[in-house]
């Protein structure tokens, strides 16, 4: 597509190898004055066929009406006389119009441009300024070699400040860099135009010394032509083409966005929610300082002594919530003189009430709960026989709704799908460990390019019997060539041209001249940009680079089922193939780097991904079993007695349990058609067993604490009435929290959310069900002395009876511990202070490190770690020096000469100076705000030159009213009849419209209508580089466009280099920013889209989702405790204490690293309902002890504390470490690193944190008085249960 362009610059040096004069003036005798030419006719051609003109000086001469017409048409400035004949005034017409599509865009440059060509060719006083100073001989005759043309400097600079900003829209550049080689001044342009080059290269036949200025002796004068500024309005220049007009004056770029709030201390930048923090963090310290210090004061006064430790010893065992139902009789706490009893809220006394009612039922029948609860699991297992594992990237992270998927539908479906991207990153190894790279650009580099372009391009893949290669399913926008993007495009992709041209110094040429000289256009016949093929350079050293980057465009199509698409995945499979088996040793072998993708790669690792932690998830499933025997299981005060403490087969049967409840849950949802995630089936069967663990741990702990005369259906029925309002309220709570999730919109997190509830859900009702079943069965079996693991068998009665109830005359380990060293050591004054003071500070500075976390999730985490696309992510971010293309989408565009949509959105003259183009223009001038490198190429304004009357080589009419292409294109020029000339067939061909037909330049709507499709099948060329094949092929959407409106149209331009996730979330907002703004100024649909925009539209709101969720999770918990603990004070304990684990897991997750993302938010909202644990079982032993607050925190810590270190700590802690071992990277960071984090900080809050502030801010107690003497409470038979 952009090849033409190029071959537009040919233009200029065409010119003066055309501008002929030819004079019978002598190099010499050289006569200067006016009415006298230096150069008359034509006498002689180069071998190139290029005109040569006369070396001879004439008088000037007067041309008939109908040159003089011609000549007044392209040169107004020149009148009467001239020093041109009609065939040297038909050649430089020919050569200039191939300028004139590509600056017409402002009028002004366009004018001055063709003034400096009319002056040098067709002015009456060309000997004033134009001196021969070389000639020589052709076939026989004298004609030129070499010239000065002298011309001020005023003309200089005016030429060139009224032409470096237009831009050529389809290469999205500037036009000096096509007619100028990227000129930065007027000297250099005239050095460029002024070149002699050899035979076969586009340039000028002869030299051209420009000179600005002259000896006082000299007759020669300097040519001061008028010159055009670009800001007068009379010549109509666009705002894109000219910033410094003065109708573009009034719009300024978007300011750059400002940095956050920061304050200045001394030397010392302190943002401002660092400094708020810690100025809050020292109030606190403060207050509380003050506060204990007002304590300790009134204890003196009112005691006379010290303040009570907290958590004192004097609370014996009769406080015990345990010890004290010795009777078996329903929950009801008795002080030490029997005065008082708790008082259970109504729904817990309910619940209470329930599980003792239900644990003795379920006792009683054990085998009909276990069978019907498994049935009913089983049931929904069959829902497997429809399991489906989604892999593809687009339905994984990209939610149905989202506005992203809807514009990429419309994009691919109206114009094209964004073509598929294969490519290759060979890079150079640095010399040191921090050393800078050496350049790539070597003889050896690429000659290794060459043989591994070949070996590319021999790949042949296997599609249903047919062989593909490269070229089946490559891009070719022009030609039979494919577009690739490699530094071997500026030898044509031809070995052979490597010698021929140059070598290196060639590459090295054409980094500089790409756009303007023939030998550096690619084999498709494009220009190249060394940006494109190069990484790793900075500036525009393109010598410098480190890298090649080898891009293979490959055409896609909408949908999968196509067989492009199926040709186009077997070649990619083929690719990567021989990419690890075969280039990699090559380039290996040549100390550099290979890194590699191709478009179906993500989805492939993916899919490899699900199979890759098989052996370690077996391991560790047999980890967390091992540990759950143990932990179920007694000490044995005696060895032969282990084999009836022990509970392997009851802790197998556990683990079987939570098993059933995953795959119930997976089976329901794979049944109503929700295919289940990697992350489902790696992640959630920790997750569920870390969770269901601890119910199990905690039911078998309250049987254990039982006393051990009681039987079986009592022990069982007073621990479940015991625990089960808790287990209750910490499962709902995770339910709940886990549910939340479901609301993320990202597919992979929310139908993980869903899974992970209902298998909770189901893991809690076995737990209430098939394992109370098991647990009685497990103690019947011990109770009958007989062997875990084999019940067939009995131990002698004399050894089971020697261990009779020894078994509950000693405490473990971690309950003594928490009895005699972890209680009393909280309960010290300063350790209380201390602890408030610490937790306080871990908040705020989590506070501040919030605001640190970056929204995002890096592609590297997403893949395995041994995945061949972690280091090729690693090189894009390294090397890549482009950014992706971006496309401003136009609906419902009317075209009608009513309409002013046209004058809107394009960029040339007569164009509104907010028009959309323009509008991008300015965009472009702040990239580091805007995120936009470049003005847009614009199908619209390149149309309306090209039916521009000035354009008189592009629309172009035979005389029935057909299509007439350029004079260089067949059929108007054949390849094989030589030089195209004026004649032919093409010789009767017109422009396609008149000034007079067209209204203010524009067309009517007919007129539009029926010319769009000519120019969208317009093949470009040097006579006319604005034909729109190929580079707007798929730019409109030609469907129903009869009617006038053209449904959708794309403007391309590019993002500026994006490296970090940041920058790709920054991108799409200041793009949709954008946008937004200007649908809104011109009242038009306007949306951006770019192919990263799908996967990181979710980062736009990220943190406002992350909040909502995370508020409804709290909310939901809070409303659970309060409906069931009847306690607002309680219930705000509990919500202070998860907003504080949540606010110190975001703080961790700024240190780690860790960015936020659907996957991080869903962990998030889970975290609430799993910190729950760490917190419910400690404040409702809490609420149901006696005593003070100190004494019935430290009862709350002697009986639960052990039972939340072992049976959830512990258990969290096993299930999370052996996700260390996958080889999934997003499994490591953000649920291996992230639950570690939750765990231990969990674990700190609820068995350090949580008893200080219960000690001191806890609620009251519940008591009513008994008139009654102990000795008429209820029998221990008694089932009435004792509440008030």
């Amino acid at each position: 597509m952009d090849i033409i362009f190029s071959v537009a610059f040919l233009l200029q040096v065409f010119l003066l190898s055309s501008s002929p004069a030819t004079s019978q003036h002598e190099t010499f005798r050289a006569k200067h004055s006016e009415e006298y030419c230096a150069m008359y006719d034509i006498c002689g051609q180069s071998s190139d066929g290029k005109a040569l003109n006369c070396p001879y000086g004439s008088p000037s001469v007067k041309p008939d009406d109908l040159l003089s017409a011609k000549i007044q048409s392209l040169c107004p400035t020149i009148t009467g006389n001239v020093c041109c004949t009609a065939d040297q005034f038909d050649t430089l017409r020919v050569q200039v119009q191939q300028a004139v599509p590509i600056l017409v865009g402002c009028p002004a440059c366009l004018r001055n441009f063709l003034n400096l060509f009319c002056e040098l060719s067709c002015s009456p006083n060309q000997s004033l300024f134009i001196n021969v100073t070389s000639i020589s001989e052709v076939n026989g005759n004298m004609t030129v070699d070499g010239i000065d043309y002298y011309i001020t400097e005023t003309f200089g600079e005016g030429l060139y400040e009224s032409c470096k900003d237009v831009k050529f829209g389809t290469m999205n550049t500037r036009a000096i860099d096509f007619v100028g080689a990227g000129a930065s001044n007027f000297k250099e342009w005239f050095a460029f135009l002024g070149q002699k080059v050899p035979p076969g290269f586009p340039g000028s036949p002869y030299s051209i010394l420009f000179k600005t200025t002259i000896l006082d002796s000299s007759p020669m004068k300097l040519m001061n032509a008028s010159v055009y500024s670009c800001n007068d309005t009379s010549l109509g220049c666009s705002c894109g083409d000219c910033p410094s007009s003065p109708v573009c004056s009034g719009s300024e770029p978007s300011p750059p966005r400002k940095d956050p709030c920061s304050i200045r201390i001394g030397s010392l930048k302190v943002r401002c929610v660092d400094f708020s923090m810690a100025i809050l963090y020292i109030v606190l310290v403060f207050v509380l300082f003050g506060w204990a210090l007002l304590q300790r004061t009134r204890g003196r006064r009112r005691l006379g002594s010290g303040v009570e430790p907290l958590l004192d010893d004097m609370v014996d065992e009769g406080s015990s919530f345990a010890n004290l139902q010795k009777d078996g009789t329903h929950p009801a706490e008795i002080d030490p003189q029997g005065q008082n009893v708790v008082q259970f809220s109504f729904v817990q006394g309910c619940l209470s009430s329930f599980y003792r009612t239900y644990g003795r039922w379920a006792t009683r029948k054990p085998t009909i709960v276990l069978c019907s609860s498994l049935t009913i699991v089983v049931l929904l297992c069959l829902g497997l026989l429809r399991f489906e594992v989604e892999t593809r990237p687009e339905k994984l992270w990209v939610g149905p709704g989202s506005k992203a998927a809807e514009e990429k539908e419309f994009f691919d479906s109206h114009l094209a799908p964004f073509y598929r991207i294969e490519q290759l990153i060979i890079a150079t190894i640095p010399e040191s460990k921090h050393g800078k790279p050496p350049s790539i650009i070597t003889e050896e580099n690429i000659e290794l390019l060459f043989e591994i372009q070949e070996k590319v391009d021999g790949i042949r893949a296997n599609y249903s019997g047919l062989l593909v290669s490269l070229s089946d399913i490559c891009l070719k926008p022009l030609g039979d060539d494919c577009a690739s993007q490699s530094i071997l495009q500026y030898f044509q992709m031809d070995p052979d041209n490597y010698d021929n041209y140059g070598g290196v110094e060639h590459a090295e040429y054409c980094f500089q001249h790409y756009t303007s000289t023939e030998t550096c256009f690619s084999a498709f016949k494009a220009p190249l940009e060394p940006t494109t093929a190069l990484g790793g350079f900075s500036g525009n050293n393109y010598s410098e680079a480190s890298a090649f980057v080898i891009t293979y465009p490959v055409n896609n199509a909408i949908t999968k089922v196509g067989d492009e698409n199926g040709k186009a995945i077997a070649w990619e499979k083929a690719f990567i193939q021989l990419a690890k088996e075969e280039l990699l040793p090559m380039v290996q072998s040549s100390n550099l780097t290979l890194s590699f993708s191709t478009e179906s790669s993500i989805e492939e690792e993916l899919k490899r991904e699900s199979t890759a932690d098989v052996i370690t998830i077996l391991v560790s499933y047999i980890v967390m079993f091992a540990y759950i025997s143990v932990t179920l299981g007694d000490r044995p005060p005696h060895p032969s007695s282990l084999f009836l403490s022990s509970k392997v087969l009851l802790g197998l049967l556990g683990v079987l349990l939570v098993m059933l409840s995953v795959l119930g849950s997976v089976g329901f949802f794979s049944a109503i058609g929700v295919k289940s995630t990697l992350i489902i089936m790696e992640v959630i069967p920790f997750l569920v067993l870390a969770v269901g663990v601890d119910n199990m741990c905690i039911i078998v702990d309250a049987v254990k604490r039982q006393p051990s005369g009681l039987p079986v259906e009592e022990q069982i029925s007073n621990a479940m009435g015991e625990v089960g309002p808790s287990i209750t309220l910490a499962s709902l709570s995770e339910i709940l929290a886990f549910a939340v999730g479901s609301f993320v919109s990202m597919p992979a997190c929310r139908v993980f959310s869903m899974i992970a509830a209902l298998a909770v859900l189901l893991d809690f009702l076995l737990q209430i069900t098939a394992f109370v079943a098991l647990v009685t069965l497990d103690f019947m079996r011990a109770k009958d002395n007989r062997i875990d693991c084999f019940p067939c068998m009995k131990l002698n009665p004399p050894s089971a009876e020697r261990n009779e109830g020894v078994r509950r005359e000693r405490d473990g380990l971690l309950t003594r511990y928490m009895k005699e060293v972890h209680a009393p050591f909280l309960g010290l004054c300063g350790v209380k202070i201390l602890v408030i003071a610490v937790f306080a500070a871990f908040t705020l500075a989590s506070i501040a490190l919030c605001t640190r976390i970056e929204p995002g999730l890096e592609q590297q985490i997403a893949l395995p770690r041994d995945s061949y696309l972690q280091g090729y992510f690693s090189n894009i971010s390294e090397y890549l020096r482009v950014g992706p293309p971006l496309y401003f989408v136009v609906k419902d565009y009317n075209y009608s000469l009513e309409s002013k949509h046209t004058n809107q959105l394009c960029s040339i003259s007569h164009c509104d100076s907010n028009s959309l183009l323009n509008e991008i223009s300015r965009a472009s001038l702040v990239p580091t705000s805007s995120y936009i490198a470049k003005p847009a190429a614009s199908w619209l304004d390149d149309f309306l030159v090209w039916i521009s009357p000035e354009a008189f080589s592009c629309c172009r009419k035979f005389t029935n009213d057909s299509y007439c292409p350029p004079d260089d294109q067949p059929p108007c020029c054949l390849p094989d009849e030589g030089p195209c000339g004026l004649g032919g067939v093409c010789k009767d061909c017109t422009t396609c419209f008149r000034h007079s037909d067209l209204v203010n330049d524009r067309p009517s709507t007919a007129q539009f209508r029926e010319k769009l499709p000519w120019f969208l099948d317009a093949l470009p060329s040097a006579d006319c580089a604005k034909g729109g094949h190929g580079a707007y092929t798929n730019s409109v959407d030609l469907n129903g466009y009869e009617g006038g409106v053209i449904q959708a149209s794309e403007f391309r331009t590019y993002h500026t280099p994006v490296n970090r996730q940041g920058d790709y979330v920054n991108a799409i907002r200041a793009a949709r920013d954008f946008s937004a703004r200007i649908s809104s100024s011109l009242k038009m649909d306007i949306f951006p889209y770019s192919v990263f925009y799908i996967f990181f539209e979710q980062y736009l709101d990220i943190w406002k989702l992350a909040l909502i969720n995370i508020s409804i999770a709290l909310g939901a918990i809070f409303v659970v405790c309060l409906i069931i603990t009847s306690s607002v004070w309680s219930s705000v304990i509990i919500l202070l204490v998860l907003i504080m684990i949540i606010l110190d897991l975001m703080g961790v997750m700024a240190i780690l690293g860790i960015q936020l993302n659907a996957v991080s938010v869903v962990n998030l909202i889970m975290s609430i309902g799993i910190a729950v644990e760490f917190c419910v079982h400690i404040v409702h032993a809490f609420t149901v002890s006696l005593g003070d607050r100190s004494q019935r925190a430290k009862t709350a810590l002697c009986t639960m504390g052990a039972s939340v270190f072992s049976g959830i700590t512990l258990t969290k802690l096993v299930g999370v470490l052996v996700l260390c071992f996958s080889t999934s990277q997003i499994f490591v960071v953000y649920y291996f690193q992230m639950y570690l984090a939750l765990v231990l900080i969990g674990f700190l809050h609820g068995l350090v944190f949580l008893p200080v502030v219960l000690s001191l801010f806890g609620p009251p107690l519940r008591y009513t008085v008994i008139k009654e003497q102990l000795e008429d409470m209820p029998s221990a038979s008694s089932e009435q249960p004792l509440i008030r």
